[in-house]
């Protein structure tokens, strides 16, 4: 799996995704200001060079980047305005995160099985591996596909502990982000 290069994204996305400190599992404190590029974003500006081939992809990516700020009630509206599997996704990780982890788990089920579920579970199992983590986080390790339900259930679980065990739901959790903007913009300029 290779690394996540935010200049593989073009000149308007590389500054908004260089942001380095990892998200809170919790909704964590909104960036103030908002980035210019985030407050004006325009789909059009943004994928240039590449023309916006599917709107709601295009959409999906903003919602995530609002995430990635920490801007939960911004991202919200994107999120569930956005009717297919993508927007589900981002909507119940805006929930996972506000936490509302009944109202996550619904939206995960919305998704169903999403195609980075694959090289989420191989991830989530190296991070998991590389932290040494034993206990409740063991599920990360042997689970033949990701379980999104699991993963929320173990997120609840170490919330506000300051633990390596929530350190390590914070690494998956950035994985996890990277992924899934990757995979919509793909589809964004596919």
């Amino acid at each position: 799996m290779s690394k996540f290069d935010p200049e593989a994204f073009g000149p308007y996305f590389a500054p908004l995704l260089t942001r380095a400190e990892l998200n809170p599992l919790g909704p964590g404190i909104p960036v103030q200001p908002p980035p210019a590029g985030l407050v004006s974003f325009d789909p059009v500006k943004a994928f240039a060079p590449h023309a916006v081939q599917d709107q709601e992809m295009a959409r999906a990516c903003e919602a995530g980047l609002w995430l990635l700020y920490d801007r939960l009630e911004r991202s919200h509206e994107i999120s569930q305005s956005i009717e297919t599997i993508a927007g589900s996704y981002w909507h119940g990780i805006m929930h996972r995160r506000e936490p509302d982890f009944s109202n996550a788990k619904y939206w995960f089920r919305r998704v169903g099985a999403h195609p980075i579920f694959s090289d989420l579970r191989r991830e989530a199992a190296r991070l998991a591996e590389e932290a040494a983590e034993q206990g409740s986080a063991g599920f990360l390790t042997t689970q033949r596909s990701w379980d999104a339900l699991r993963f929320i259930d173990f997120c609840s679980e170490v919330l506000g502990s300051g633990s390596s065990a929530e350190d390590l739901c914070r690494r998956i959790q950035r994985r996890e982000w990277e992924l899934l903007f990757d995979f919509c913009y793909r589809e964004a300029t596919a």
